[in-house]
């Protein structure tokens, strides 16, 4: 006699999708800020008519002498400058898009009432109510609990796998929802906090060289007065360097800690939402 194999159950597909993303940003913007910070500082900060002496035009690094405005003073602070400028576009560039994306990613109204809502429907078995909150919130949370649903709904009316199976398997549909989510959540974050870390050195690194440049105009000129008037001009130039590096960092520090923030409240809003859909079947479907 034959022996006969039990048929495998086949799984069923994922609901969840990969969402494709283009990471061009992240390759085109540190270098079209670092190409405006140089245009900014070389065109702008260094036009001639902003000095008084030192009116040459040409070359990639025109000396210039005399400034009549306190903006135009920071083209005296070296090549550095450019650089600094260049990362202070970069941060807000990805400051922008940071926003945009974490502002998507919340949704509409509370999430804590969006979980609330959906527990009421599902204490009622109304699932297709509960899909149609998830279309109203239109964030990471929504995404996250949609996919679940759709899964809860097909674990109802499965005959197939006993409850902790399917509880199993609602958690496993939300886990994947939330590893798709979670990513494009932080993607670019480690910009904010290089910029953060790197913008101080590279302001030092101006400063020093700003500092190196002064004392050896210093050495060079044995004019007394003069000279020592030259070299408070050279000190006050090389810490702009200082100051804008530690102006932007400041400035990706502070927004770093309030988009993690944002999205650490997104995440327990998510966790929230898979522990509500298994506690939720597990307690109507024994």
């Amino acid at each position: 006699m034959a022996e006969t194999r039990p048929t495998a159950t086949a799984k069923p597909a994922s609901s969840v999708q990969a969402k494709k993303s283009s990471n061009i940003i992240s390759i085109l913007a540190p270098v079209l800020c670092l190409v405006a910070g140089y245009i900014i500082w070389r065109f702008v900060l260094g036009n001639p008519s902003n000095f008084g002496e030192g009116k040459e035009n040409g070359g990639f690094w025109p000396e210039r002498h005399d400034p009549k405005t306190a903006l135009s003073k920071m083209y005296l602070g070296g090549i550095i400058v450019p650089v600094l400028i260049g990362t202070f576009l970069t941060m807000l560039t990805f400051v922008v898009e940071r926003f945009l994306t974490v502002s998507k990613a919340t949704g509409t109204g509370s999430n804590a009432d969006f979980v609330r809502k959906v527990q009421y429907h599902l204490a009622n078995k109304n699932v297709d109510a509960a899909l149609a909150e998830c279309d109203k919130q239109k964030g990471s949370v929504g995404n996250v609990m949609k996919a679940g649903l759709h899964r809860y709904k097909e674990m109802i009316s499965n005959n197939e796998l006993n409850t902790e199976q399917k509880v199993l398997a609602i958690q496993k549909e939300v886990e994947e929802a939330t590893a798709l989510e979670l990513p494009m959540l932080e993607k670019n974050l480690v910009f904010l906090s290089t910029i953060a870390t790197v913008a101080t050195l590279i302001g030092l690194l101006g400063t020093v060289i700003g500092m190196i440049r002064a004392f050896g105009n210093l050495g060079a000129d044995s004019g007394g007065a003069s000279s020592a008037n030259e070299l408070s001009i050279g000190i006050s130039e090389a810490l702009y360097n200082t100051a804008l590096g530690i102006g932007t960092s400041a400035f990706a520090i502070i927004f770093y800690n309030m988009f993690t923030t944002k999205i650490d409240n997104i995440t327990y809003g998510i966790d929230e939402s898979g522990f509500t859909l298994t506690q939720s079947f597990a307690s109507l479907y024994k």
